[in-house]
């Protein structure tokens, strides 16, 4: 995590940008503490930063000896905050990855075709990644989520047409 570059977005390099605000970056600041209340162990970042252009910088925080009940793996933090939950097996890890209110993308690193194939069938996200990260997919493919991450119809790709178009069934007898 040291060696990702945080500044201006637009700067070269740089791979996370500032925080929108001011009052994002404070409730950023919260779920840190809050995740230390809880007895989460900061392993890495979760300080301000000052660059040379004028922004709302975050070092990434990560936390480990996280527990899936813990406010920092139930809400969504919208920051570089990442937890880490340690689970015992395959299936503790999806039974934790589907206990959430959320379900916009969803992601396993293996080496199994057999854990591949079955996390693809029963992940409860709009989106299931395997062997890649959980953002930056492909525009043309339908982009959305299920449960509390998604409201209606997919954004992009061939669903996209189904939702900007108005369907007609005409009968003319001539």
């Amino acid at each position: 995590m040291k060696t990702l570059k945080v500044d201006h977005a637009l700067k070269e390099g740089t791979v996370i940008g500032p925080v929108v605000d001011e009052g994002q970056m404070a409730q950023d600041e919260k779920y840190i503490q809050i995740a230390r209340d809880e007895g989460g162990e900061l392993a890495w970042g979760g300080e301000r930063l000052n660059r040379d252009t004028k922004g709302y910088y975050l070092s990434p925080a990560l936390f480990v000896g996280t527990k899936n009940s813990m406010r920092i793996n139930r809400e969504e933090v919208f920051g570089p905050v990442a937890s880490v939950i340690k689970v015992d097996s395959y299936e503790e890890g999806l039974a934790v990855a589907n206990d959430t209110a959320f379900g916009l993308s969803s992601g396993i690193f293996t080496t199994s075709l057999k854990h591949a194939t079955d996390f693809r069938k029963k992940s409860a996200a709009g989106m299931a990644m395997i062997n890649l990260p959980t953002a930056g997919v492909d525009y043309h493919v339908p982009f959305g989520g299920r449960k509390g991450s998604s409201y209606g119809a997919r954004e992009q790709g061939r669903h996209a047409v189904d939702f900007y178009t108005a369907i007609k069934t005409a009968y003319t007898l001539a």
